[in-house]
């Protein structure tokens, strides 16, 4: 399998102090990685710098040429706001096609064939013209999911995308990540939940601002650091700890507006802050239907 991206002993921070330090792993074509931490260990600065809405403090993040080109497919976590968008599926799902638009103010009809494929891969053709704060948590999510892949049909990047939703919803939806990454896509997901490690062929650990583990699933699972979590997050009694406690990394800074942008007009992020603009764009693609 080919290399898609390769962190290289990257550290990342903000104003010179370290968030996230000695990063180093590899994503291949077809990998399904987890990444663990808690609250606070860097998770979230590494999806920035993963996105190239950051600089590394040092070590380099590589990317192969397509993937360089197409970017990264990214459903981030959602707010209260952003489940009560006044659009349609329709709209949302195309709207990941944004980027390829450029300065064309309508839809292609390929991009709208390619919106077509995936509302009809994730499920949900049927409800095309339903709006979207109408729809349940579920189903706001492989709206979500078929809209990244409008972005790239490549690689994913998933945060927290089963938060909130309740269990039956939360299986059907790590059934369709499965179904996607059998089907070639690579994922990357932030997850707390440890049904997540379940699904993956990769984990990566990070704590205290430290990568702690990346390896296979299997040799994770076999590892005291992942036996001690599965019994953690599990609620049963903690198994003995893997190192001594380190000191707390930096808190991490609040995304910047600028910040947010990028993300809504190049990563694909679903970022409401920009919902006016959106709202009129992709309106103005839909007269085009």
């Amino acid at each position: 399998m080919s290399e898609q991206l390769i962190c290289k002993n990257v550290t990342l921070g903000y104003e010179g102090s370290a968030v996230a330090e000695d990063l180093d792993f590899t994503i291949s074509e077809g990998d399904y990685l987890c990444i663990l931490g808690e609250n606070g260990s860097g998770k979230s600065t590494l999806i920035k710098a993963l996105l190239g809405l950051m600089p590394v403090m040092s070590g380099e993040i590589l990317r192969d040429s397509v993937t360089a080109a197409d970017g990264i497919g990214y459903l981030p976590q959602q707010t209260v706001v952003q489940r009560d968008f006044p659009a349609s599926v329709r709209e949302i799902v195309r709207s990941g096609c944004i980027k390829k638009c450029g300065l064309r103010p309508f839809y292609s009809k390929e991009e709208k064939a390619l919106a077509d494929t995936n509302m009809a891969r994730l499920g949900i053709s049927a409800l095309a013209g339903r709006c979207y704060r109408e729809l349940s948590g579920g189903q706001q999510q492989r709206v979500l999911l078929a809209r990244a892949l409008c972005a790239t049909g490549r690689i994913l990047l998933l945060d927290e995308p089963v938060t909130g939703l309740d269990p039956k919803a939360q299986a059907e939806l790590y059934e369709i990540i499965g179904t996607l990454n059998k089907s070639g896509v690579t994922i990357i997901m932030v997850s707390h939940d440890i049904g997540a490690v379940r699904f993956a062929s990769h984990i990566l650990h990070i704590g205290n601002g430290k990568q702690l583990f990346y390896g296979t699933k299997d040799e994770y699972l076999s590892s005291r650091l992942g036996r001690s979590f599965i019994i953690t997050e599990g609620g049963e009694a903690e198994d003995e700890p893997e190192a001594p406690a380190k000191t707390a990394a930096p808190e991490e800074k609040p995304m910047s507006s600028a910040a947010k942008a990028a993300i809504a007009a190049g990563a694909g992020a679903f970022v409401i802050g920009a919902s006016a603009s959106i709202h009129h764009y992709v309106k103005r693609g839909e007269r085009n239907a």
